[in-house]
């Protein structure tokens, strides 16, 4: 880490980072599956699809383009499934309560930025126990551009009253790491997360990479 960051604050992408929510990603389109009569995914394709939404996830599951009749009917589907078990399976990353709690106990500011609709994020963010926690929860429609546009990350900066060099972004996706970059903030690639196999982690640009959620602390002063 350079010296002249001195890392204040810290925010999170919420899927594959903060929370392990591909369970519940699975168990909705798995459903919707069953309700076609078609064959199940398995997690391990869930996992890579998640930072892509739910467009990915009705593509990959029925070899379907969004142009087709019966996209949006599927997709709609599978967002009322998931928005009704939202928080079946879905648990904090191992260790990312007590980055979390240390942080809280320096006095150090913390949020979440996400791409996920404001309809799904909140409810998850109360079913985990985290939304009196912080004041700072951005979803993809809190501004005009979504990640990987840095505006996100900014008015995350804005509602934490914090500056973007003292701040560490933390995510597991391509999308995060140029957002946070064009931020101009301190970025971390969650390898803990869902990074695919065919991801090329270190050819994205961040200024480190973390393996498990309690090394995030290693970049807070």
């Amino acid at each position: 880490m350079m010296a002249d960051k001195k890392i204040r604050n810290v925010l999170f992408d919420l899927d594959g980072t903060l929370a392990d929510t591909a369970p519940d990603l699975a168990f909705a389109v798995n459903s919707l599956l069953e309700e076609k009569q078609r064959p199940a995914l398995s997690l391990d394709v869930v996992k890579p699809l998640v930072s892509l939404g739910g467009i990915a996830m009705v593509r990959t599951a029925f070899g379907i383009e969004e142009d087709d009749l019966e996209f949006g009917e599927l997709k709609n589907r599978f967002l009322e499934i998931y928005r009704k078990n939202i928080a079946l399976h879905t648990v904090l990353f191992d260790g990312i309560e007590s980055v979390l709690s240390s942080l809280e106990s320096r006095h150090m500011s913390w949020g979440i930025v996400t791409n996920k609709s404001t309809w799904l994020t909140l409810p998850l963010m109360e079913a985990l126990r985290l939304s009196e926690r912080t004041p700072c929860i951005v979803c993809g429609d809190t501004v005009e551009h979504a990640k990987p546009h840095p505006a996100p990350l900014l008015h995350a900066c804005d509602l934490l009253h914090c500056t973007p060099k003292q701040t560490l972004y933390v995510g597991d996706a391509l999308r995060d790491i140029e957002a946070g970059n064009r931020a101009g903030m301190t970025t971390l690639v969650a390898n803990y997360g869902y990074i695919g196999e065919e991801d090329k982690t270190q050819n994205w640009g961040a200024d480190g990479e973390v393996n498990s959620a309690v090394e995030i602390l290693d970049w807070v002063s």
